[in-house]
């Protein structure tokens, strides 16, 4: 590896410890949480976060955006929102001499870091306006192409419990966020840190660490990290034998209605280099794949009528799967 390249790898980790550690300032308890969130950003990707009302959900989004250094935006999805309501809209406009010409009003998506809150909520003509955005970076209104804030990644929130006046997400958009990410209740004694740090005078302040430019250059490290070959083949292994329709996922055929694809395998490649990154280390190990494997593949299959009938879980199938394709390698 060169030696510009390890050096590059090492300031972006301080960096990145010095931002978790602010982060951490603010929404308290949840490592896990932070590292899969800052993952998805340096991997230039999308994060869907799951988790009950009042777990800090809307919290870390804010904090990531003063200590990431992005321009950020906040759209609470509701069934009434319209796809204008998130790209904007033309108005038409009268000057002063009686000549009209149409003006674009920017949406709330025309930002660096969008916090899509509760997004199962709106209808799906509302959630497939985020579609052309959260792949190719960029909205068409009216014919014109208009780019959006670089970097730019959406986080986006959905209550796993309440179903009444939601819809569901359809599966092509769930297939464009990286990772998701489940919040949990915290610990009792990270629970007690939440309230003392939070029902006082004041709270914890955070400071900025990243910029824009910055988190682009980072984005550009982790695609140079290598990646050896042990890695890349039991990535293959693992997503191949997730999907029952291949010889290597065969023992799922009376499990899933279908699996994860291509898209899948990559989000790995990347989250593989971000999470060694994030530990200090200068490459992925097979271990990395086995801890990502939740994270990025259980938004991506789904069970069929039989195994929702026996009590299956999605997450309980990925373990099994992960097991047979990394074997103990899963559990280092």
């Amino acid at each position: 590896m060169a030696e510009a390249l390890v050096e590059q790898i090492e300031t972006l980790g301080t960096r990145l410890a010095e931002a978790k550690a602010s982060i951490n300032r603010r929404f308290i308890g949840q490592d896990k949480v932070v590292d899969l969130v800052l993952a998805a950003m340096l991997c230039g990707g999308h994060g869907l976060l799951v988790g009950l009302p009042g777990l800090g959900k809307t919290r870390l989004v804010d904090t990531l955006s003063t200590v990431m250094g992005l321009k950020g935006s906040r759209i609470q999805f509701t069934p009434d929102l319209m796809p204008a309501d998130i790209l904007g809209s033309e108005v038409l406009e009268s000057d002063a001499g009686g000549s009209r010409a149409f003006r674009f009003i920017e949406g709330p998506i025309f930002c660096q870091l969008l916090m899509a809150d509760e997004i199962n909520r709106a209808s799906p003509r509302t959630q497939s306006a985020l579609l052309q955005a959260m792949q190719e970076r960029e909205v068409t209104i009216a014919g014109q192409h208009r780019p959006l804030g670089r970097p730019f990644h959406v986080l986006a929130t959905q209550n796993p419990i309440e179903q009444e006046g939601t819809y569901p997400l359809p599966e092509a958009q769930l297939d464009r966020f990286l990772f998701q990410i489940d919040v949990d209740y915290p610990d009792r004694a990270t629970e007690r840190d939440i309230l003392l740090a939070t029902t006082g005078a004041e709270e914890a302040a955070v400071h900025q660490v990243f910029t824009a430019d910055d988190l682009l250059a980072g984005q550009e490290v982790i695609r140079r990290m290598p990646v050896g070959d042990s890695v890349v083949e039991a990535i293959l292994d693992l997503v191949r034998s997730c999907r029952p329709g291949e010889v290597e996922g065969a023992h799922l055929a009376d499990t899933l209605a279908w699996g994860p694809g291509p898209r899948a395998a990559q989000a790995l490649m990347l989250a593989v280099r971000a999470r060694a990154l994030l530990q200090g280390r200068l490459a992925p190990a097979v271990a990395d794949v086995a801890a990502l494997a939740r994270p990025v593949l259980s938004h991506r299959m789904a069970l069929n009528f039989a195994a929702r009938a026996r009590g299956e879980t999605v997450a309980a199938v990925i373990d099994r799967a992960t097991l047979r394709a990394l074997g103990q390698e899963a559990a280092a």
